[in-house]
């Protein structure tokens, strides 16, 4: 090897290689001598490094000499930093952003400052972004356009610099900040600009300068970072070095800066060793490929070209727009694919056909004019691909044999020298197998194809390529998700040839980088010296490939080396103190300003801003808003004039004159960006208007919206309404009060009687409350109950107390316990009633309900309170309060022997036949029938059914007692239970009826025999001696009606509710009734369990207020597009919203969430039995609108405590402020319900005046329509426009602005969307009063589609009359008119078939301008186009979507539906298996996107399980030894499995018997689709946990779900379950069994323990089926 020496001045280099080349000096020139052989070295002196700094050692950072050299300068001023690739440039800006904000952050006091650090691509931001925020304690944000920065809020810009210190961000993000004033350079202190030397020409960093820094006052500190402080391509003379770099300082407000003494650099920092490698000019072999593709090209082009300009030319610009777009794209594919012929043979050239074909667009929804076109590109490359193939060998491949294989491909042509070469460097790699090796190309489709190339040679197999380009609009881009994959892949080593494109050479850093080929030259000495940097690993070589003799070439890269060195030596022969800046010169722009904001823009700003603005404009496929630009010429100036779409807020405008057509361009879009401000299309920001209505708006009164509100995510804690008609003071006074009156009557649908009660409250209730009736279901039995007004009543002071004596006995007595504490909880007994009890009585809670006289059938309007039921009652009372009195001698219920005295006998002779002797009296036998009485030991209520002369007290007690001996007497169980001895223990016993707990009998709870009729549950009767009984002389039908009172209550103080809530929205209104039952029904959710709820009432009051907000938005705001409409629409009827309102108008507390429970129900003066003690943390019964009272996490929804406080959905309250909307549309019509929506504030006044400004505007538009066009639609609609322009404006697409209109239907679309909503959901509302709500919605959906409208338009010829100028649109509809006429000739479904929808718009926009015609007459729309929508959907022809009616089916059935989705290039494959009992049924579907793919495996999927649902239902037929011997031979696609097993197991407390002999045991059974066993974690006992576990289980295996089995067993003793805390006591107790089918493999059943409830016994059979799994081995369950 031969070494040659150049000197110059100081610099010394040394030039070795097997071919050198010699660098020579003189006269400021360099010369190159050319030596033989085939490489050079161009690398610097040739030394033993020791790495750069990496942003892994951040956080042992120790600056070198030259970093805080540097770092020291830039402290004093603004300076660019010239440092090779790998010196730690960026390091050196972290400690100058420490000191920077040790000055102006941590110690500033006042205005926040910021320090903005900028690299000019994303990959770099985020890699500066990771070391800064490594290196600093300071709050870091990053910043790029995929964050979705060009849609943030002011706010959200507020918010992000008030949380963070430093912002790394690209270049143009911050342009765009300042110019829109979201960011001031005032608040900046620091500014960093990483890769400065773009700072030049357009670029945002050069615009950042001029625009803001070099204007401003207050400027912040600059620091600039290169390796490269030049530009261009390179540098003509040191002159023209020092004014690029002269230039770059004056922009950038800085000097450049650079470390003279590079010892320590070269010491430190990895240089790559320089080689070139040579590669043969390519041969010509190709030619005649060459020409044969040329002459196929030219024939395909011609072709497409004849579309263009000859007879076949489209009408349509936007086809003839497509169709110059693909002729374009034909000619890009050859030039691709030649490029790669020539560049790298023909294999790559074959690839790069493949590449192209895959990349061809899918022309299946485009228009057939289009398609045929798209296919003659589609042709043309196939043939492209057969000629190719025919020049390549037949079954040719490339071999390990390197040499000879890759010389003989290369002599054929098949590989050019140059990719010859690349390869033979990749195979000198395999010594190392760490190699990581950069390889940057010229064009993306090289990269792409080598990359394919290279995967495919199996001597190259040890490798892993891959390619990565920039984001640019090329198909063959990579979308920035997979660049930053593959980025991470390389950085990792699992990728190591990484073909790319310029968009790695600058920042990238990867440490381990060992190679970098230049396979392409660089173009600048930029690319040079930026794609050498990133070899960074120690001896890496730097890989120039250069064509042999060719000069161009070699002079080229001279050029470069030349420019470089010049660079440098500039660079660090500036004189840094001696150097004045040159003045920056910028024109002082003709900015527009907004004084408000600051925000500015300029001409060349504001092209980009009115394209952004009209892409926020409405649009649909067929029409992308744009604007149009028209020049004109005059005496040598340029003028030009704008054109906006027809949804602008204006449409033209012309612009001042100028020198060329593009600033003219500039200037009129400045004009308009002015305009569009003036008229509010341009925020203050200068942005397009985001619609947010103003505090001062009155669609929305509220000033902001919570978050997560109106959802049903998120629960809120909730008080409940006080009744106001319930209070009363009455109990306070002591000369008695008066009434309001309200009898309750009872007829029953069997011969069943039930007394009369009366209501008596201090109110008067609304009449439709006083007077309603109520329905109360029974078992077997229906009770009509019949409220009436009785008027006034008088009590006096005795009557009153007398009263409330019986209420709090009966109710406490029935439903409660008059008998406190027990002495085996260690607590005195007590009687309730020993005193009078004022904390029973509440003033805000306050009634009385006491029973009538028996009346008289001829007289029914006639009543009278039983008084004589009631004093009995009292007297009952006063002889308990005596017996419990003198410390509880008698009747305490302890273990002492009390006598049971005679009191209150009118008989002093016990051995009297016909008498018994009760506690309080002695009664003739006669009069016992249906006797009421009360047990002393117990305080409950009995009726008395019969008396039982055979058995006495000294009988055995009875069976089901359970006792352990038959001698156990009556006598003795109450000695022993309760210390009581009887006195007449050979009396005869009584039979009697046992009260019980109230029911809810507001819901149909009957149980149903096999048979289909209801049987009645067995009556509990017991056994009791008289003696111990208290009579109460009241009549047995006064005991059963006060089983009917807590419901019948309940509905009453509900109705109250929605009577007092009608009174707050009507206030002095009476123009309109609405019932309260129907207010009733809107705020009863379906957590009630009642027969009616909000859902049908929550969707038309949906519709009404969609409705009545758009009719007021269309009529108040004329200006405003249909985006903006829709957006403030949104906003006024989102649930967030409406939960807003609902809870500022209290109407939370109204809302019933929960069903009725009658233990927890309490009457005045009944202490309830079930208290439920407030631990909510709310001391008043409303609970603040608090983030303390919202949670998302679990809780239970509906159940109330004690204070009424409960936990609620936040969506229900929406719900019920819809459902409240639509009762009064019900009940009052459209005024009603704009009258509530003022209420909630929701202003949508409207009315037949509003409309006549609109009809005003329509009459005034110009239109010129064909010839009977207009007439003849009339016709069809049987409707005649008095201002036709509504009509010509509701049939004209957005597309005719080609064609110069001015408007179009998008408005009227908006409009007719919500009337076309409103009148067929009425129509619905009215038609199917009975049907599921669920079913109602989705008739609703279906029925308002646009869908459906467009097959209407279709049926009604509608769409012929469509004003359009869109080839595709007209494609698009005779396409769908065809399917359609074949699917009604075929009776197929339409489902699939894809409407356009401008059809279904169209429809909807014309029923929009018959409403304004019509002044807002809805019944005349309704005439006209019910007819048109017929026949509108009902529940019979309802079609649901696959998906859905899979899912319901499934969940009705107990199966999993397990989902598994692909992607292959194009196409979303998705796989839907269900696994039912022994049969995998599986459905793929395949199309472009995820959810059509998914709907066609659903497809699949359902009708499988539909043929086998008929299956079974056909062999249920069949008798039972049939169907029991049923195999997968019935199925389609039978399955080998092992007959099924059934093995009973009990649970693990009980012994477990499983037959060891039985042969079909599953436990060795394999697991479905071989899946691994799976592991749950320790089994949770909570309840309901063990369930879940078992169904997620489940749920991943596709199992069944489990079937439950559980019987109750009851006890007349206590039963205890559980330990500890968690015993409890009961008289029940439950047993579930569990049966778990397992697919292809068993049937396991097993029996839990004793559960005190039904759903504790469920869990604990779960928990045993899953140890029995583990047993088996099909689970393994962790230990805790």
């Amino acid at each position: 090897m031969n070494h040659f020496l150049f000197v110059t001045e100081s610099h010394s280099h040394i030039i070795g290689g097997s071919s050198t080349y010699l660098w020579k000096i003189k006269s400021s020139k360099l010369e190159l001598e050319i030596a033989s052989n085939s490489d050079m070295s161009l690398t610097a002196l040739d030394i033993s490094l020791e790495g750069s700094q990496s942003p892994h050692d951040i956080k042992h950072f120790v600056p070198r000499r030259y970093q805080v050299k540097v770092f020291e300068v830039a402290k004093r001023k603004n300076i660019i930093a010239v440092l090779e690739t790998g010196s730690g440039k960026t390091m050196i800006a972290v400690m100058l952003i420490k000191h920077i904000a040790d000055q102006h952050i941590i110690k500033s006091i006042g205005h926040k400052k910021l320090i903005i650090f900028m690299a000019p691509t994303v990959h770099l931001v985020i890699q500066q972004y990771e070391v800064i925020k490594k290196s600093t304690t300071l709050e870091v944000g990053v910043y790029y356009g995929a964050k979705g920065v060009d849609d943030w809020s002011p706010e959200y810009w507020e918010v992000e610099v008030n949380t963070h210190n430093i912002m790394v961000m690209t270049p143009q993000i911050l342009l765009d900040a300042l110019r829109n004033a979201f960011l001031k350079i005032e608040m900046i202190c620091l500014m960093v600009f990483d890769e400065c030397h773009r700072a030049t020409g357009n670029h945002p960093y050069t615009k950042i300068m001029k625009e803001f820094h070099h204007k401003s006052g207050d400027k912040p500190k600059i620091f600039g970072m290169t390796a490269s402080p030049v530009i261009k391509k390179g540098v003509s003379s040191a002159t023209d070095c020092e004014d690029q770099i002269s230039q770059l300082e004056s922009i950038l407000d800085s000097q450049v800066y650079t470390v003279e003494d590079r010892t320590e650099i070269e010491e430190h920092v990895p240089s790559a060793v320089q080689i070139c490698k040579f590669y043969d000019p390519t041969w010509l072999i190709s030619v005649d490929l060459k020409a044969k593709m040329e002459a196929l090209w030219s024939k395909f082009d011609a072709s497409i070209m004849s579309k263009l300009q000859g007879p076949e030319k489209s009408e349509y610009e936007d086809i003839n727009d497509k169709i110059k777009m693909l002729r374009k794209r034909l000619s890009n594919d050859y030039m691709k694919i030649l490029y790669c012929l020539d560049d790298l043979g023909i294999v790559c050239a074959y690839e790069a056909v493949k590449v192209c074909l895959e990349n061809a667009p899918d022309v299946k929804e485009e228009c057939t004019f289009y398609r045929e076109s798209s296919l003659q590109c589609r042709y043309f490359l196939d043939e492209v691909l057969n000629m190719i193939s025919e020049f390549l060998q037949k079954g040719y491949i490339l071999h390990t044999d390197l040499e000879s294989d890759y010389i003989k491909a290369q002599k054929v042509g098949y590989i050019s020298p140059k990719l010859h070469e690349l390869l033979q460097i990749f195979h000198s790699f395999e010594r190392d197998r760490q190699v990581l090796c950069l390889i940057f190309v010229e064009r993306i489709v090289t990269a792409k194809v080598m990359q394919r190339y290279v995967k495919k040679l199996p001597c190259l197999s040890n490798f892993t390529a891959s390619y990565l380009t920039g984001s640019t609009t090329s198909v063959d881009a990579l979308a920035p998700k997979l660049q930053k994959e593959i980025l991470e892949s390389f950085y990792s080593g699992k990728v190591n040839l990484l073909f790319a494109t310029d968009v790695v050479e600058e920042g990238i850093h990867v440490q381990n980088c060992s190679c970098v080929i230049r396979f392409d030259l660089p173009k600048t000495v930029r690319s040079y010296v930026q794609s050498r940097g990133r070899a960074r690993k120690n001896d890496s070589q730097y890989i120039i490939m250069l064509e042999r003799d060719n000069k161009k070439q070699r002079d080229h890269l001279f050029d470069i080396i030349r420019s470089e060195y010049s660079m440098t030596d500039t660079s660090r022969n500036r004189d840094p103190d001696g150097c004045n800046l040159r003045a920056c010169n910028f024109e002082d722009a003709n900015a527009y300003y907004v004084e408000a904001t600051g925000a500015s823009i300029t001409p060349d700003s504001s092209v980009s801003l009115i394209y952004r603005y009209c892409e926020k404009l409405p649009g649909d496929r067929y029409f992308i808003p744009r604007p149009t630009f028209h020049f004109r010429l005059f005496e040598g100036l340029h003028q030009c004039e704008i054109t906006l779409p027809p949804n602008a807020a204006f449409q033209t405008l012309v612009g001042p004159m100028s020198r060329n057509g593009h600033s003219s361009k500039q200037l009129v879009c400045l004009e308009a960006c002015k305009i569009l401000h003036q008229m509010g299309a341009l925020d203050d920001h200068l942005l397009p208007l985001v619609e947010v209505p103003l505090d001062n708006e009155v669609i929305v009164k509220s000033k902001e919206l919570s978050a997560g509100a109106g959802t049903t995510k998120r629960k809120e804690l909730h008080g409940m309404t006080c009744i106001r008609a319930l209070s009363g003071t009455w109990g306070e006074k002591v000369d008695g009060a008066s009434f309001e009156a309200y009898k309750f009557e009872f007829s029953c649908n069997v011969d069943e009687t039930y007394s009369g009660f009366v209501l008596l409250v201090e109110m008067k209730l609304d009449d439709d409350v006083g007077n309603t009736e109520v329905d109360l279901y029974l078992i077997a039995k229906m009770v009509k109950a019949y409220v009436s007004s009785c008027g006034k009543v008088h009590l006096s002071a005795d009557q009153i107390k007398e009263a409330m004596c019986f209420q709090e006995f009966f109710f406490n007595g029935l439903f409660g316990r008059l008998f406190l504490g027990s002495e085996a909880k260690g607590t005195e007994r007590k009687f309730l009633l020993q005193t009078e009890i004022k904390s029973l009585w509440c003033s805000s809670y306050s009634y009385l309900l006491l029973p009538t006289e028996a009346s008289d059938s001829s007289n029914k309007k006639s009543w009278n309170i039983d008084w004589m039921g009631i004093c009995s009652c009292a007297n009952v009372v006063e002889f308990l309060r005596k017996h419990y009195s003198n410390g509880l001698e008698n009747f305490k219920g302890g273990r002492g022997n009390i006598l049971l005295s005679r009191t209150g006998s009118s008989m002093t002779d016990c051995k009297a036949e016909n008498l018994v002797q009760f506690a309080n009296s002695s009664i003739d036998v006669n009069d016992l029938g249906d006797m009421v009485v009360l047990a002393i030991h117990t305080g409950r209520i009995y009726s008395v059914i019969e008396v039982v002369s055979s058995i006495s007290a000294e009988s055995p007690l009875e069976e089901n007692a359970d006792t352990a001996s038959s001698d156990y007497t009556y006598v003795e169980y109450f000695k022993t239970t309760y210390g009581i001895v009887l006195k007449y223990p050979r009396h005869p016993l009584l039979r009697l009826k046992q009260s019980h707990n109230a029911h809810n009998l507001l819901v149909d709870q009957g149980v149903s025999s096999p048979d289909g009729l209801v049987q009645e549950k067995q009556q509990a009767h017991v056994h009791m001696p008289p003696e111990i009984l208290v009579s109460i002389d009241v009549r047995v039908d006064v005991l059963k009606s006060f089983y009917l009172l807590p419901s019948l209550m309940c509905r009453l103080e509900s109705l109250m509710l929605a009577s007092q809530i009608r009174k707050e929205i009507n206030g002095q209104s009476s123009n309109f009734y609405i019932s309260s039952s129907l207010i009733l029904e809107a705020l009863t959710t379906l957590r009630c369990c009642e027969n009616f709820s909000l859902e049908r009432l929550e969707l038309l009051g949906d519709s009404v207020l969609k409705y009545a907000v758009s009719s007021y938005l269309f009529l108040k705001y004329p200006e405003k597009h249909e985006g903006q409409l829709t957006a403030r629409r949104t906003r006024a009827i989102c649930n967030s919203n409406l939960h807003k309102l609902g809870t500022k108008n209290k109407l939370q507390g109204y809302i019933r969430d929960g069903a009725f429970e009658p233990r927890r129900w309490a009457a005045p003066g009944q202490l309830s039995r079930f208290p439920d003690p407030c631990q909510c943390g709310v001391d008043t019964l409303e609970v603040p609108l608090d983030s303390r009272f919202q949670t998302e996490k679990a809780v239970k929804v509906g159940k109330f405590c004690d204070k009424g406080h409960r936990w609620m959905n936040s969506k229900t309250i929406a719900d019920c402020v819809e459902a409240l909307i639509g009762a009064y549309y019900v009940g009052g019509g459209l005024f009603a319900a704009l009258h509530l929506m003022k209420w909630l504030s929701i202003d949508s006044e409207t009315g037949p005046s509003f409309a006549d400004e609109a009809i005003t505007r329509a009459s005034l538009r110009s239109y010129n329509p064909k010839t009977n066009e207009l007439a003849n639609l009339e016709l069809k609609l049987s409707y005649e426009f008095a201002v036709k322009g509504l009509l010509h404006e509701a049939i004209t697409h957005a597309s005719q602005q080609k064609l110069g209109a001015s408007y179009c239907y998008q408005r009227l679309e908006f409009l007719g969307d919500s009337v076309l909503d409103l009148l067929t959901t009425q129509h619905l509302y009215r038609s199917h009063t009975d049907i599921d709500p669920g079913v109602w919605t989705d008739l609703r959906s279906a029925a308002v589609s646009n869908e459906n409208f467009a097959q209407a338009a279709i049926r009604q010829n509608l769409h012929l009359h469509l004003q359009h100028c869109s080839g595709l649109l007209r494609s698009h509809i005779t396409e769908y008119e065809r399917l359609l006429t074949e699917a009604e000739h075929s009776t197929s479904s339409v489902e699939d078939i894809k409407c356009p929808k401008a059809l279904g718009d169209m429809v909807e926009s014309i029923a929009g301008a018959i409403l304004i015609d019509t002044k807002l007459n809805l019944d005349e729309v309704w005439r006209v186009f019910k007819p048109i929508l017929s026949p509108i959907v009902t529940p019979s022809s309802l079609q649901l979507h696959p998906l859905r009616k899979l899912s319901e089916l499934c969940d009705s059935l107990g199966y999993f539906v397990k989902e598994t989705c692909t992607k292959d290039d194009t196409l979303v494959n998705v796989e839907l298996s269900l696994q039912l009992e022994d049969v995998l049924l599986v459905g793929n579907g395949f199309d472009r996107s995820r959810k059509a793919a998914k709907h066609k495996a659903a497809r699949q999927v359902l009708k499988a399980l539909e043929k086998s649902i008929e299956r079974r239902e056909h062999y249920s037929d069949m008798d039972s030894d049939h169907c029991s011997n049923l195999t997968d031979e019935d199925f389609s696609e039978p399955m080998n499995h092992g007959k099924q097993n059934m093995t009973t197991i009990q649970s693990s407390s009980e012994s477990k018997t499983i037959d060891p002999t039985q042969s079909n045991d599953c436990s060795n059974e394999v697991l479905s689709h071989n899946i691994a066993t799976p592991v749950i974690g320790p089994i949770d006992t909570k309840k309901g946990e063990p369930r879940k576990s078992l169904f997620d289980l489940c749920k991943k295996l596709q199992w069944p779900m489990p079937a439950f089995t559980t019987t109750e067993q009851k006890s007349r003793t206590p039963i205890e379950f559980g330990e500890g805390s968690e015993k409890r006591i009961g008289f029940s107790s439950f047993q579930s069994k569990i049966s778990l089918h397992i697919p292809n493999s068993c049937t396991i059943v097993c029996t839990g323990d004793p559960r005190a409830d039904k759903k504790t016994s469920m869990d604990s059979a779960v928990v045993s089926m899953l140890h029995e799994l583990q047993r088996r081995r099909k689970l393994v369950i962790l230990q805790s």
